[in-house]
């Protein structure tokens, strides 16, 4: 019995040695069990070791010990929580997913930890008897994030026990696992996207949804003849199968005939509203796309949105941040200028036999009167009448710096453009609300239809139009400073928008530049919908201005990379990567080319 005991001290100390030696804190406490600690917020309690199974129980008490200890070394709890999302199920995948990240940085250096964490949770996971769903959720994302950061090897058991949560987790998560990895080493950035990942998912509200079903299936059961008893239970079985783990729905295959035809109710409901009304008539070449409905949208010009003092202080923010910038933005300026109008000076065709008089020949023929007459003839200009309308995401994830530098980016333009009597139109696009606004309420009222569509209420800003002059409109580009402005990005449909007023222009080049950070989001229409239909309509939007338009597309990515929605895109990170990039991009796309045959 004591050498019994001797042995569990013996691995107490070497254990409470190994992780003051990986969490690099010599001060950290460990306790086993129901222990009693001196500093609950310096300790690490492990797993009793008193147990009839020591071996499984020592394999836990590593696994545990190794994982608890790098959670301490690589993350910083003040960050973890200032993103930590509303929800018991969130808050549990996203303490797990930071689990993860600090085992993937770990075992990098420690090799033996990878091996104890893998060991013991290859077994526990094979014994486990899931039930509930939340269970079956939670293990599910674990498992999920192993495979996908840590390289775990599922054996089939496991994959049949886990397959119908993991199919529709992979479909949430396979555009960002790269991400992911890539900001492994940088915490804020990385509980930031997976927080929205997991709010996108909606998975608590789906949870208390199914529960309040389940009940309501219940009391009518007590209600139904015994005849039909059967017949329900297993539709109610069958429904549950195909349950979705990010809409709480069932399987889109499923309900496509259904969607369409609320799309058709609904295009025909919401038809009402002037401004949005002549949107359908263009196909974009998404059919499947479809908004719940119109009725809250809005379109208004930015000065309607605050008062004129407001709007003066909100210019004058911008202004100051100008003024750092003074001597770059006026040498971008001039250079950009001097290349535009370059291309609209005036040449002429010498010695023609007509046209208008060349008075520069006259003298040759005073000195000798059998010289003839020469003429010349303007060449044509080749520059055409332009319109360049600048589209900015005002979304919430593009506060402080991305927007600054998006109102920046605007203001140089339209006024560079303006002194070369290019048209410009400045226009922004967000949300009126975050997480639905009135449309969500008019979805939840008629009894939460499946798959409903986009479920926002669309708010399209005009800051500048294309016919006012810069000084009518400046004031108009601080207005993207206001705190509270930006909410989300439905980048599609505002795309759309744009597409729509650029084409009732008469000029005979029209260029489109996107100004974004990033994929479209909106929580309530993807915790709705697909995980990836604000994506899809992005992509199929793009696609067919780009090939059966005549309006030219650019994206200006800002800290991010856009080329997977536009295939002519540049990525900018400061003002100052600005001039070569502005310069560049502009002068290639005014240089004369063949017109688009339209389709």
């Amino acid at each position: 019995m004591n050498s019994k005991k001797e042995k569990f001290e013996d691995f107490k100390t070497a254990i409470s040695s190994t992780i003051r030696s990986i969490s690099n804190s010599q001060k950290i406490e460990v306790s086993f069990g129901s222990q009693s600690v001196k500093s609950p917020g310096n300790s690490i309690r492990l797993p009793d070791l008193d147990s009839s199974n020591n071996s499984l129980n020592f394999e836990e008490i590593r696994a545990v010990a190794d994982s608890k200890s790098l959670i301490l070394r690589f993350s910083d709890n003040k960050t973890l929580n200032k993103y930590e999302p509303q929800g018991n199920i969130a808050k549990k995948l996203y303490k797990i997913s930071e689990k993860i990240r600090c085992e993937k940085i770990g075992t990098n250096y420690f090799k033996g930890v990878k091996n104890n964490i893998e060991k013991f949770y290859h077994k526990r996971i094979t014994g486990l008897d899931l039930k509930s769903s939340e269970d079956k959720i939670v293990e599910s994302f674990e498992n999920f994030l192993r495979v996908k950061f840590l390289d775990f090897r599922n054996e089939n058991t496991i994959e049949k026990k886990l397959k119908t949560y993991k199919k529709d987790l992979n479909d949430q998560f396979k555009n960002k696992i790269a991400e992911l990895k890539d900001l492994t080493l940088d915490q804020e950035k990385f509980n930031c996207l997976v927080s929205q990942l997991i709010s996108n998912m909606s998975l608590d509200e789906n949870i208390n949804e199914e529960e309040k079903k389940d009940r309501e299936n219940e009391n009518e059961d007590k209600q139904t003849k015994p005849q039909n008893q059967e017949q329900e239970t297993k539709e109610k079985s069958e429904k549950q199968e195909e349950m979705s783990i990010d809409s709480g729905v069932p399987d889109i295959e499923n309900e496509t005939k259904d969607a369409d035809k609320t799309r058709e109710e609904v295009e025909i409901e919401d038809s009402s509203r002037p401004e949005f009304k002549k949107r359908g008539k263009t196909n974009f070449g998404d059919l499947k796309y479809k908004s719940y409905t119109e009725e809250f949208d809005e379109i208004i010009k930015a000065e309607d949105l605050e008062n004129a003092d407001e709007m003066a202080r909100l210019r004058r923010n911008l202004d100051q941040q100008l003024l750092q910038l003074k001597n770059f933005i006026s040498k971008l300026a001039n250079k950009l200028q001097r290349k535009l109008l370059a291309k609209q000076n005036r040449s002429w065709n010498f010695d023609l036999e007509e046209g208008l008089l060349d008075t520069s020949k006259l003298p040759r023929i005073i000195m000798d009167p059998f010289n003839s007459l020469s003429f010349k003839k303007e060449k044509d200009i080749e520059f055409k009448d332009t319109l360049v309308t600048i589209l900015i995401d005002n979304s919430g994830s593009m506060r402080g710096k991305p927007i600054s530098v998006a109102a920046i980016c605007a203001d140089i333009l339209s006024r560079t453009l303006e002194r070369c009597m290019v048209k410009v139109e400045i226009l922004g696009f967000t949300t009126k609300h975050w997480k639905g606004g009135s449309s969500r309420e008019k979805w939840m009222k008629n009894d939460k239809p499946s798959f409903p569509g986009r479920l926002n209420d669309l708010r399209h800003i005009v800051y500048k139009s294309a016919d006012n002059q810069w000084r009518q409109s400046k004031n108009n580009m601080g207005l993207m400073l206001k705190e509270g402005l930006l909410k989300e990005n439905i980048d599609g449909e505002a795309l759309k928008w744009a597409f729509n007023k650029m084409s009732k222009r008469k000029e005979d080049r029209k260029i489109l530049m996107v100004i974004s950070d990033g994929a479209p989001v909106d929580d309530s229409t993807l915790s709705t919908n697909t995980s990836d239909y604000l994506e899809s309509n992005l992509k199929k939007t793009v696609k067919w201005i780009e090939e059966k338009s005549n309006i030219e597309l650019l994206a200006i990515g800002i800290g991010h990379d856009v080329t997977r929605y536009y295939s002519r895109a540049v990525k900018i990170t400061d003002v100052q990567d600005l001039g070569d990039v502005m310069i560049n991009q502009l002068t290639d796309l005014f240089v004369e080319k063949k017109n688009k045959t339209l389709h």
